[in-house]
């Protein structure tokens, strides 16, 4: 019986220094943004994008997958709402890799606007990239948090880079609304239009002209704690390290 006395507080010291859980990662969704109108009927979402084997790894690890988060927030933000033609988002770049212990990562998108006949009607980019110290403590958690908030950083950027660029080189292929998420939702529920995905070759096209871009998308109520609040069209002053 006293052997048994004296194991209790044993037991009970081994159960309160045991592992804590892993954390979790809240998903990076941007669906609250308000969307952007594009004067087409068709938005194709497409990946070209081919990781090398050390950044699939180190994805592997992303509780925020760089290329799989910035698809989902293309499809949700770019929408069609306009006149006969196609609009081809392509992923270029969307990685994260470990480099000799610093932590690094960069996202390219290209828009591409084609009339209804295949004529190339309109272009832009844009590109953004970070990066910062890879933790040193061994622990795979603290990688996977390092390695979520580098992804978060990136699409922060990319959300603002993008509008930028679509303001600046594409004004006129924008349709620009007061009613936010409720127009686009009319708007992408016309007929004809429609998001769809696939992967293909990287699209050409002549750039379009670039006349006073028009006034930004109104400011959207931040529903998301995982994403910071930030103003859809500012520029890329906006944010440190976009380019």
């Amino acid at each position: 019986m006293k052997r048994l006395v004296f194991a209790l507080p044993l037991l009970a010291l081994a159960s309160c220094g045991s592992t804590p859980p892993a954390p979790s990662f809240q998903k990076l969704d941007y669906s609250y943004l308000p969307p952007i109108l594009l004067n087409v009927s068709n938005v194709n979402v497409v990946n070209n994008y081919v990781p090398t084997p050390s950044q699939v790894q180190t994805a592997a690890n992303d509780p925020a997958p760089p290329a799989v988060t910035l698809m989902a927030m293309l499809q949700s933000r770019l929408r069609p709402a306009g006149q006969p033609g196609t609009a081809t988002v392509t992923v270029q770049t969307a990685y994260v890799d470990d480099v000799n212990g610093t932590l690094t990562g960069a996202m390219t998108v290209d828009l591409n606007l084609a009339s209804a006949n295949g004529r190339a009607t309109g272009f832009t980019e844009a590109s953004v990239s970070a990066s910062q110290t890879a933790p040193d403590s061994g622990n795979p958690d603290d990688t996977r948090a390092a390695l979520y908030a580098l992804t978060k950083q990136l699409m922060t950027q990319m959300n603002v880079q993008l509008q930028y660029q679509i303001q600046k080189n594409l004004p006129n292929w924008v349709s620009w609304t007061n009613g936010g998420a409720a127009d686009a939702a009319a708007m992408g529920g016309s007929a004809g239009g429609g998001v769809s995905t696939a992967t293909l070759a990287p699209p050409t096209g002549a750039a379009g002209t670039a006349p006073a871009a028009p006034a930004p998308l109104p400011t959207p109520e931040d529903g998301n704690p995982a994403v910071p609040n930030y103003l859809p069209g500012a520029g890329p002053a906006a944010l440190g390290g976009v380019q």
